[in-house]
């Protein structure tokens, strides 16, 4: 029993093919219809042609990354309702069609932030990274936001004002470039303006507000979830800390076990994304799998180099500060249990998350973090470590 090797797959304009990723060895797929606008129901007929795709190539479509939570539903907003009506249709549609799990997030605005898209390892290959400085300058400076002031110590403010100051204009356009596209559909030219009156949206919502609001949430989709044959799993928020003003409730473990309290369900799970969590310095990764492994529906593996400023940037699979040799052990041992309890997802998706860009990937047009010679790498490098631990727990 090993964990099932899966590759996101951005659809049939990703560069990086079906049949590039059956050759790195991974036999599930990680896809999502992101053709169909926010709002609109995933038809059967959609969601099959999309599946026939994958299947005709000899792969499964394993997990749905994403179907997007609207924003409406993240604010509260009036029309919330209608639009939770779409996500469960979408729900009951990907049940119909046989797609066993639905990763999502609760994340306002941004689905996640760097940025640096290309930062340079020692190596010769590029990273993604979150530097606290550089993100202070572009919310400080750039942005401007109202009440941005406030949320920077004197020193903080200093640093920023410095940093921008040794950037020429084309470098702070690609530093605003780089964060905004963590907007869903950001492949839209978002001016700042339109950004901001993205962030306005939730000016009156606070940490409290959002939990209530993703709890309502919950409480709507998990029955059908359960009823459809469909594990939900919430994706934990990417970098785990407020921004922008934004409050962020699905970053440590007590948030994890708060929103999984809300509905007692399988259907109810996680996305246990060792990168998004990894970047907090208090989550206790290997800690995390071993009390909640029983409601880890998917499996995000990459790791990050923590700074002491709360910057971060990717590091390879194996190495930063994630300790992937205890995680993988501690979900040998999760995958154990659910087969001998006579759990039928006792393999657990696994994909993994990010990579370097390197060798010919560093001169071609690819998704940020989605080439296809950092994952393979990265999948050979967890697939080893997954049979080594194995082995060694059968002595």
């Amino acid at each position: 029993m090993s964990m099932e090797q899966s590759w996101r797959w951005y659809g049939p304009n990703d560069p990086v093919s079906l049949s590039d990723i059956r050759q790195a060895g991974a036999t599930g797929i990680v896809n999502a219809l992101h053709e169909i606008p926010v709002g609109q129901v995933w038809t059967v007929e959609e969601i099959n042609k999309r599946k026939k795709i994958i299947e005709d190539a000899g792969l499964r479509w394993s997990v749905v990354e994403s179907v997007p939570v609207a924003e409406e539903i993240k604010s509260g907003g009036k029309h919330r309702d209608e639009f939770i009506e779409v996500f469960q249709e979408c729900i009951r549609n990907l049940g119909k069609c046989g797609v066993p799990t639905i990763c999502y997030n609760f994340m306002p605005v941004l689905d996640w932030t760097r940025t640096h898209l290309d930062f340079p390892i020692e190596d010769g290959s590029t990273a993604l990274r979150f530097d606290a400085i550089a993100f202070a300058a572009f919310d400080l400076l750039i942005l401007k936001r109202p009440t941005a002031e406030k949320e920077y110590d004197a020193q903080m403010r200093e640093n920023a004002k410095a940093y921008l100051g040794k950037l020429s204009e084309q470098e702070q356009l690609v530093l605003q470039q780089s964060i905004i596209a963590g907007l869903p559909g950001s492949d839209k030219n978002y001016s700042l303006a339109e950004f901001q009156e993205q962030l306005d949206h939730y000016k009156n919502i606070d940490e409290q507000q959002l939990r209530e609001n993703l709890a309502y949430f919950l409480k709507k989709i998990i029955p059908i979830a359960e009823e459809s044959g469909v594990k939900m799993a919430i994706h934990p928020d990417d970098p785990p800390r407020p921004l922008l003003g934004l409050p962020r409730v699905v970053s440590t473990e007590a948030d994890a076990i708060s929103l999984l309290e809300v509905v007692s369900s399988p259907a109810n799970g996680l996305t246990f994304c060792t990168g998004s969590f990894g970047a907090h310095p208090k989550n206790d990764l290997p800690g995390m799998v071993e009390r909640l492994g029983h409601k880890i529906n998917f499996l995000h593996l990459r790791s990050v180099q923590r700074e002491p400023d709360g910057s971060f940037y990717e590091a390879n699979h194996l190495e930063g500060d994630a300790n992937m040799y205890q995680v993988v052990k501690a979900v040998v041992k999760e995958m154990r249990k659910r087969q001998a309890s006579g759990r039928k997802d006792d393999q657990i998706p696994m994909r993994p998350d990010h990579g370097h860009k390197m060798l010919d990937d560093l001169h071609k047009k690819t998704n940020p973090g989605y080439t296809a010679i950092g994952r393979l790498r990265g999948l050979a490098e967890l697939r080893g470590l997954e049979m080594g631990i194995s082995y060694t727990l059968q002595q």
